[in-house]
């Protein structure tokens, strides 16, 4: 398993925002690239990059601080919001972004999601986020009527990378991981599952360490690292371990 730090940019910035609230924002950092070379150096294999002004405009609106990052930093990169056609997709692969998560049009247009994901094999991860067990998009304002379990499963037989599974009600909050509905998701699902949301100190990941054998490949942390209550050094080594 392994642990991915998150650098979300808003207005070219580090920040957080507690449940995806856009008035609920927290500064981190006004260098992204900085603080993402500070994860690399520190141990990280991979990093979870959110473009929240993209989430909410619908359309990419971090692009030069992203460029910055793959300019400091020599580990794969994943980078999500606002990516809602192949043109966007083919830019930021032109870039040099290791893989693109896709969610609100993974809902509204299926169909061009699965043209994407057979044109990029292994290089587009589903983003999906649930609120009480429902599909939230469009940066998590609007909550749907689909299931986290049957998104995924439209796309089965597909060569997608992996699957996002982030529980909004915690996500940013130091409530703990929902070990319960990832390990059900992961069950459900047929792909490798990246946990987020809720991650608090380093008994959450002990505690998604054991369901990794259903399928959870990875877990993305944020504001846990941002205030202290994790420590990537001991997540790494933790999430790394044989099991």
């Amino acid at each position: 398993m392994i642990v991915i730090p998150a650098v979300d940019i808003r207005g070219g910035r580090c920040v957080r925002l507690l449940q995806g609230r856009a008035d609920a924002e927290t500064v981190y950092s006004d260098d992204p690239a900085a603080m993402a070379l500070r994860w690399q150096d520190l141990g990280a294999r991979r990093l979870h990059v959110v473009d929240l002004d993209g989430a909410f405009t619908k359309s990419p609106g971090n692009t030069e601080a992203i460029a910055r990052i793959l300019a400091k930093v020599k580990i794969p990169i994943q980078v999500g919001g606002g990516i809602r056609d192949e043109a966007t997709m083919e830019h930021l692969f032109s870039l040099g972004v290791a893989r693109v998560i896709v969610g609100t049009e993974a809902v509204k247009n299926p169909e061009m999601v699965r043209r994407a994901v057979k044109r990029f094999p292994d290089r587009i991860i589903l983003g999906i986020d649930a609120r009480d067990g429902m599909v939230a998009v469009e940066g998590w304002v609007e909550t749907t009527q689909v299931t986290a379990e049957d998104l995924a499963n439209q796309y089965r037989g597909l060569p997608v990378a992996a699957v996002n599974f982030t529980d909004i009600a915690r996500d940013g909050m130091h409530t703990g991981v929902n070990v319960e509905a990832t390990a059900r998701f992961a069950e459900a699902t047929p792909f490798p599952v990246v946990a987020s949301g809720g991650v608090t100190s380093i008994e959450d990941i002990r505690a998604l360490k054991k369901i990794e054998p259903l399928g959870v490949m990875g877990v993305i942390t944020g504001k846990a690292l941002y205030d202290g209550t994790l420590d990537l050094v001991q997540a790494l080594a933790e999430a790394e371990a044989a099991s």
